[in-house]
């Protein structure tokens, strides 16, 4: 018995990287999964449906059950259309992993508009516009007397959360609206039987192997027989079990890395000051000089 039998995923940006492996676990595990890849570059211009077809033909050669889709998650009509292929294909959904990423770096002074636009689009937009088709069809079975036993799980990133990058702040900032999307998202669908968890992961991607500073970390031969602590298939167990029908966890967001898991919180204080009064800019001044 698997982990994840008789449950229904779809898996966006699942032809590479660390979506390939949560696709290729999900379906050993005993899910039906719908792959989903745009097959484009890393900055995600073009187009090729090739990788999403070839982890499906990887999955039903093993004797699993998996379908490709290549719709752009980002727009709202793909994202629809990926929410209705697992419905007709499968008569079900259970599960979404959020996945689908590109990169546009640039620093402040030099970030374009479109390097904006694109990736907010891809990473955040993408990320909703699948959450809320899938949420819509939840809560419509909830609403018809389903037991709904639902999971999201969204891709969050260091580079959000607890590592800012320099050079991707549009990157970073779509991924810091991810988990606090995932946060509001847990509270509202909750009463759906919907959990919603995110996970930020660190691992060998397309994506890290071409940030500026890192690929060489990420790049650095592993001599055999020692274990990988960049591989991207450490990544999935952590999402399979986010995904599974019986798992506790709701509204969180774990920074997951190798051999290491940890729960990120949200932005918390750290110290204060309160007047009984108007505050005037000496006051502040002073009470906070200890501060920097």
């Amino acid at each position: 018995m698997g982990a994840l039998d008789g449950r229904v995923a779809v898996i966006t940006g699942a032809g590479r990287g660390i979506g390939r492996e949560h696709a290729l676990l999900f379906a050993r595990e005993g899910a039906s999964v719908v792959v989903n890849d745009l097959g484009g570059a890393n900055d995600g211009s073009g187009a090729d449906a090739g990788p999403a077809q070839e982890v499906v033909d990887e999955i039903v050669a093993a004797r699993g059950s998996a379908v490709a889709n290549t719709d752009n998650v980002a727009t709202w009509n793909g994202a629809a259309a990926l929410v209705r292929q697992a419905v007709d294909s499968y008569g079900r959904l259970d599960i979404v992993v959020n996945n689908a990423g590109i990169l546009r770096d640039g620093f402040v002074a030099s970030l374009t508009e479109q390097q904006w636009d694109d990736v907010i689009a891809v990473h955040l937009k993408g990320h909703f516009a699948v959450l809320r088709h899938a949420a819509e069809y939840w809560k419509d079975r909830s609403k018809a007397g389903e037991q709904v036993a639902a999971s999201v799980v969204n891709t969050a990133s260091a580079s959000g959360t607890f590592m800012p990058n320099a050079g991707q702040l549009n990157y970073g900032a779509a991924k810091a609206g991810i988990a606090a999307m995932t946060l509001v998202a847990a509270q509202e669908l909750e009463r759906y039987g919907v959990r919603v968890n995110a996970i930020a992961p660190i691992a060998r991607t397309r994506l890290t192997l071409a940030t500026p500073g890192m690929g060489a970390i990420f790049a650095a031969p592993v001599a055999e027989g020692e274990f990988d602590m960049f591989s991207p298939a450490n990544i999935s167990p952590l999402v399979a079990y986010l995904a599974t029908e019986k798992c506790p966890h709701n509204g969180k967001v774990f920074a997951v890395q190798g051999g290491s898991i940890q729960e990120l919180e949200t932005w918390r204080t750290t110290r204060g000051t309160d007047t009984a009064g108007p505050w005037t800019i000496d006051d502040i001044a002073e009470r906070t000089a200890d501060w920097s």
